[in-house]
């Protein structure tokens, strides 16, 4: 064996080929490389970091400019409403008169001539009452009366008697053929036998009124209607045996031509209701089918529980198709004295302080006004007192505005005919606000 120097490592006499010599990367190539490295972060960082930073600038710059800002408002103008008010109130249908019939006289009813829902006419007569008790006593009662006349005539002829002998007596006494006390005595008769006729008299007068209570009570053997109107009840039968005293009754009675329709109005209204003002009834199970009517009478007071007037509408019911009972709607257009003014529902304050709308006053700045409303239609108010229409009102109301603060005002673009939003530069204009 040969003496060899040091292997070289990079012969591959065992794998049967040379590796090749290893690069050797120089110092400068590497700064180089870091260089490139690092400028190109810091373009990364500088293009992402900067216009952050930028925006973040600009928003906190714009939030200070809208802080120190006046607020942007819109206003508008209080509509003044008509002076009339239409409003709509619940009534009941009542006949123009009605009534419950009872017997007045004692017997049997022999028959009765009408039915319910029969029209009668005043003075018709509906049932007949037998009453034979009443017929023994108007005979008992005339010969009571032929009594009573006979003795008026007995007792004149017992006065004139009296008187005759008076005046003889008057004639003997002064010639001493007769005492004073027998002219006394026959003074004595004579008044007596006065005194005698003035009651006869009066016995028949009471005799005569008897017998015509009986009369009329016979009369009330005959039922007859007080007033036209229709039957509505009838409990009377053939047989049945009725007095004055039975909470029977006989028939009702009620005159449905016209009708009366009461409702109650209101407080805020009831001083503007008159006599002879319009109204219009509608009742629910005839639709499309109105009913004029016209104010009759009011109560003239409110009722102290509901603080609402009690008003009667007659109605004329020829057809009969309004029933007694019946719930009715009352339509009533009654006119206010007073100025009212509409807002927008979305312009109320309402909080601790009471209900208040925001008025911008001519040096734009903001105050708050008390009002009181006196109708709430949901998408609008009706302002009884606060307003006079003249003013500029916030539209929407906002917790952030303050009293005394100065505001930017912002005019509403005119309507187009087409009713939508202009496309112009109107719209551009209500559409920068809106940001």
């Amino acid at each position: 064996m040969s003496a060899q120097g040091p292997e070289d490592p990079h012969k591959g006499s065992d794998l049967g080929f040379d590796l090749p010599a290893p690069a050797v990367v120089s110092r400068t190539r590497i700064v180089a490389i870091g260089a490139v490295i690092l400028v190109c972060l810091l373009v990364v960082f500088f293009g992402a970091y900067l216009p952050r930073r930028r925006a973040r600038a600009a928003l906190e710059e714009g939030v200070r400019a809208s802080e120190s800002a006046a607020p942007r408002v819109e206003v508008l103008t209080p509509v003044v409403v008509s002076g009339s008010r239409s409003l709509s109130l619940p009534g009941s249908v009542q006949a123009l008169e009605e009534t419950t019939l009872y017997p007045r006289a004692n017997g049997y009813v022999r028959k009765w001539l009408v039915d319910m829902g029969d029209k009668v006419t005043e003075g018709q007569v509906l049932a007949e009452i037998d009453s034979p008790e009443i017929g023994q006593q108007i005979s008992q009662a005339r010969a009571e009366l032929a009594q009573a006349k006979a003795k008026l005539t007995q007792a004149r002829a017992n006065r004139d008697l009296s008187k005759s002998v008076l005046e003889r007596y008057e004639q003997l006494v002064p010639a001493g053929v007769a005492t004073q006390q027998d002219l006394d005595q026959k003074r004595g008769q004579a008044r007596v036998d006065e005194a005698s006729v003035i009651v006869a008299e009066a016995s028949i007068r009471a005799q005569e009124a008897n017998l015509s209570r009986l009369h009329d009570l016979l009369s009330f053997s005959k039922i007859v209607a007080p007033f036209a109107g229709t039957v509505t009840s009838r409990t009377v039968e053939r047989g049945a045996l009725v007095s004055p005293g039975s909470a029977t009754p006989l028939f009702k009675i009620a005159a449905l031509d016209p009708v009366r329709v009461f409702v109650a109005v209101p407080q805020d209204v009831a001083a503007s209701v008159k006599p002879g003002q319009p109204a219009k009834v509608t009742v629910r199970e005839l639709p499309g089918q109105p009913f004029q009517g016209t104010i009759a009478r009011t109560a003239g007071a409110l009722d102290a529980n509901t603080r609402t007037m009690n008003t009667e509408v007659r109605v004329p019911n020829p057809d009969g198709k309004l029933l007694t009972g019946m719930y009715a709607e009352v339509a009533l257009s009654l006119s206010v004295s007073r100025k009212t003014v509409e807002i927008p529902a979305t312009a109320l304050f309402n909080d601790s302080r009471g209900m208040r709308v925001a008025v911008i006053d001519a040096s734009n700045k903001l105050h708050f006004v008390p009002i009181t409303v006196e109708r709430d239609t949901g998408a609008t108010l009706q302002i009884a007192t606060g307003l006079s229409g003249d003013e500029r009102v916030v539209k929407l109301a906002n917790a952030g505005l303050t009293e005394g603060v100065t505001v930017e005002v912002i005019v509403p673009p005119p309507p187009s005919p087409s009713g939508s939003a202009s496309a112009g530069p109107a719209g551009s204009a209500s559409a920068a606000p809106a940001k």
